[in-house]
């Protein structure tokens, strides 16, 4: 406790996961007992469950996203992850590819406790642009928002026009999706000369992207409650603002650590991975690592809170909300006959992702009379990213890469 009396960041982390250790505990118990790929992973790390029993999961090696993809190429769909018998209404395929079971029961992915920090429910009539398509998002936040008693209208991603539409006939009260979407959708909603009396969208909760102080001053002025949230495909919510800037206070029904990339170990100080416990029996992931780095502060109310999402710990990359894997990306391009080099290159504009695709022909291609040729290689990429990749980008031709860019993505986006 310091002189003042309130807590320390560190009393604060501590506290955090004082509290949730008799869960983990039981947790790790029950999941050793009904999940044989948890149970051989304890093994392997040559411990036994007493180890782990009184909720200190430190000794325990982190669960990747590689060890999850490897364990599910290996023992398809779940790679022995989920305890037989456990009752799966969806299944989802993200990146990699990695499939995630939807479980059934009430909001599996945990968003309600998000979208009610939000003011989000009976009553609000929600416009949801996560997709639809193969990937979680969509159906995690209509799960949630069913939770709280909101109506959903499935936007997806895409036909703004439409959607734009559908805010003023439906009565459209809340959003959740991509900040720069909304901003988007705010834009064309104006540039239709739509009546701004019928504008009533007043709550949002976004994710899957920063939102710096500019943007979210920006679509204030149209949604006096904008407030950002954070969850991945895997685990569902993490952790949500409960007002603007505040930090973002972990679910519930998960543990949270941030961890030293070199040692594992829990820290309270600092940047590190985060690494999440999840408190279900069906489809317990037990210390898995997101991948995506962050620290720890103390809220206003001197609770333990991550600092958002401050990059990543491989050499994945986010884009429009979905991530663009390298080895993904190197598999997709290397079908396409007549390239030599190739780079994919993301920027921001005007609060938006933009991506584009930089292709060096071979040099029959160059040598081609007509252009025809070299056309239809650049389409090829085009087609073959939107659907190897699921982007939309900018394919263009030029004539060199910069020394080491070949096959590497660059982020040049800055956040102000």
């Amino acid at each position: 406790m310091s002189v003042d009396g309130s807590h320390t960041l560190t009393e604060a982390v501590e506290a955090y996961a004082a509290e949730l250790a008799p869960a983990v505990g039981d947790v790790v118990r029950r999941a050793a007992s009904v999940v044989p790929a948890f149970a051989e992973r304890v093994l392997q790390a040559g411990l036994t469950v007493d180890d782990l029993a009184a909720g200190d999961l430190t000794a325990l090696p982190i669960l990747t996203k590689d060890d999850v993809l490897a364990q599910q190429q290996a023992d398809p769909p779940f790679g022995g992850l989920l305890a037989p018998g456990a009752g799966v209404r969806r299944i989802f395929q993200s990146p990699g590819p990695i499939y995630e079971p939807e479980l059934d029961e009430t909001d599996p992915w945990r968003w309600a406790s998000a979208l009610a920090a939000a003011g989000i429910g009976s009553g609000d009539v929600v416009l949801n642009c996560f997709g639809y398509h193969l990937s979680p998002a969509g159906a995690m936040f209509e799960e949630g928002c069913r939770a709280v008693g909101a109506v959903v209208v499935p936007g997806g991603i895409g036909n703004q026009d439409l959607q734009a539409r559908a805010i003023a006939d439906l009565g459209v009260t809340a959003y959740v999706g991509l900040p720069s979407y909304l901003k988007a959708l705010i834009d064309r909603f104006d540039e239709l000369g739509l009546p701004v009396d019928r504008w009533r969208l007043r709550k949002a909760l976004v994710t899957a992207e920063p939102l710096p102080d500019s943007l979210r001053a920006l679509l204030q002025e149209r949604v006096p409650t904008v407030l950002m949230s954070y969850g991945t495909a895997e685990v569902g919510l993490i952790g949500y603002e409960t007002a603007p800037g505040s930090g973002l206070l972990p679910g519930p029904g998960l543990h949270v650590e941030v961890c030293d990339l070199a040692t594992g170990a829990p820290v309270s100080d600092g940047e590190g991975q985060v690494v999440v416990t999840l408190q279900r029996l069906d489809y317990p992931l037990i210390r898995f690592g997101t991948g995506d780095l962050s620290a720890w502060m103390t809220g206003a109310d001197g609770s333990a809170r991550l600092a958002g999402v401050l990059g990543r710990v491989g050499e994945a990359v986010k884009v429009k909300g979905m991530f663009l894997h390298p080895r993904q990306a190197a598999s997709v391009m290397s079908g396409v006959s007549g390239v030599a080099a190739w780079r994919f290159v993301i920027d921001r504009v005007n609060h938006k992702d933009e991506l584009a695709c930089e292709v060096v022909l071979d040099d029959p291609v160059n040598a081609g009379e007509s252009g025809g040729d070299a056309e239809r290689v650049l389409e090829q990429v085009r087609s073959s990213v939107r659907s190897g990749l699921r982007f939309a980008a900018n394919v263009r031709r030029v004539e060199a890469l910069p020394e080491g860019d070949f096959g590497r993505i660059v982020d040049a986006r800055t956040w102000d």
